[in-house]
């Protein structure tokens, strides 16, 4: 593939080294004339009428189908809207009305926090004696049991970037009679997934990462087509109604992944979405991993030569994503020292710096120059200023 021409896609600055698209993608140049139409035409002259003429409240649906091909999910079984917090506890919700028997969510300890404490929320709010069982990552599959009554994980580790299988998971899940959820926060546009071909019940993932959605851009929702209609949403809002403008007054859930829905469409952040969503379709998944994996093979080979302070925060021959994690105790300074000469990564709590590979806008060149930084900045102990270890908020 000629990955430049993706590049040529992209707005991004000059004198940048952009390894944080696994944090927020960076912005399409269609996106900003695809929003200022969306504003000026469709809600300045349009008004209201938009939402019949525009199509504004069939683009869940619409925009749910385009990313259920990057994830291997048939048409009619993603909807996209609200969070990705309230996704979570949508089909973790579900998933447990699907196994009114037990009483044991599994989970693991790189699963992404916000996860985690909407499975507790959730849990407490239900008041039926559930439990949550945190293991290791690599002790999932030894925890998998009869007790277990949804198996809820992130595929790729937020922090260290190591990569579940999730076919062989979700077997294991469906022989011992659990329900799955998977996040693909950091898998969708990441790189290949078949939710179809590993049998998962649910899935959730956000789209300002990898998919390039923008900063709060709507996260979305898979369920399983033979689920579809014996799904309960917990969370019953009206536009998960059989009929929304029929403003009954009880509620009746609609057909489908249409019942997933609950409020009112973020029309602007769906139309940047939608001028994201255009890059992808022309976009080979296989092909992307695989120029993923070289990339950050590349940063990996060129960090282990140059820098031997920083450790690899997975072991080399654990599957991962589409990043590499670095772990120093001064992880926070080294990665704001790096982001203050135009190489952005992020770091994560307590010691990792992370890197993203994506390669829509990164390239050998941009590797490299990132690990010469790197390596300046800490032969030169250019981490040590004192700006550079005043926490901001957002790191």
């Amino acid at each position: 593939m000629d990955w430049s021409a993706f590049r040529d896609r992209f707005h991004l600055p000059d004198g940048v080294i952009y390894l944080d698209g696994n944090s927020l993608g960076p912005l399409p140049k269609a996106t900003a004339d695809r929003v200022r139409r969306t504003v000026e035409e469709e809600w300045g002259d349009g008004l209201v009428r938009s939402w019949n003429d525009a199509g504004w409240m069939d683009w869940p649906a619409r925009l749910g189908d385009r990313i259920g091909r990057l994830i291997g999910a048939p048409a009619g079984s993603v909807v996209v809207g609200d969070t990705l917090s309230i996704k979570v506890y949508q089909a973790l919700a579900s998933a447990l009305e699907l196994n009114l028997g037990r009483r044991v969510v599994l989970s693991d300890s790189g699963n992404f926090p916000s996860d985690l404490y909407m499975a507790e929320g959730l849990i407490a709010s239900l008041g039926r004696g559930h439990e949550m069982r945190i293991v290791a990552p690599e002790a999932v599959a030894d925890a998998i049991d009869d007790d277990v009554a949804v198996m809820l994980l992130t595929q790729v580790d937020y922090r260290t970037g190591r990569m579940h299988d999730m076919a062989d998971l979700t077997a294991r899940a469906r022989a011992a009679g659990a329900v799955t959820v998977w996040d693909l926060a950091h898998s969708a546009g990441a790189h290949e997934v078949n939710l179809t071909r590993a049998g998962a019940d649910f899935a959730v993932g956000c789209t300002y990462k990898y998919l390039n959605g923008g900063p709060g851009a709507p996260a979305f929702i898979y369920v399983r087509p033979d689920l579809h209609d014996r799904v309960r949403p917990a969370l019953s809002g009206w536009l998960g109604h059989a009929e929304p403008f029929a403003f009954d007054a009880a509620y009746r859930p609609g057909a489908g992944i249409a019942r997933m829905r609950v409020g009112t469409p973020a029309v602007l952040q769906l139309a940047a979405l939608e001028a994201a969503l255009d890059i992808w379709d022309d976009v080979d998944m296989a092909a992307l991993r695989a120029r993923s994996q070289q990339l950050s093979d590349r940063f990996a080979r060129g960090v282990a030569a140059r820098c031997p302070d920083l450790a690899p925060a997975l072991d080399p021959h654990v599957p991962r994503g589409s990043q590499f994690s670095l772990r120093h105790p001064q992880g926070y300074a080294i990665m704001q020292a790096l982001i203050a000469r135009g190489v952005i990564g992020d770091f994560r709590a307590p010691d990792i710096l992370r890197f993203g590979f994506t390669p829509l806008f990164i390239g050998e060149a941009e590797v490299d120059g990132a690990v010469d930084h790197l390596a300046d900045v800490l032969d030169t102990r250019a981490f040590e200023h004192a700006e550079f270890a005043r926490r901001r908020m957002v790191t």
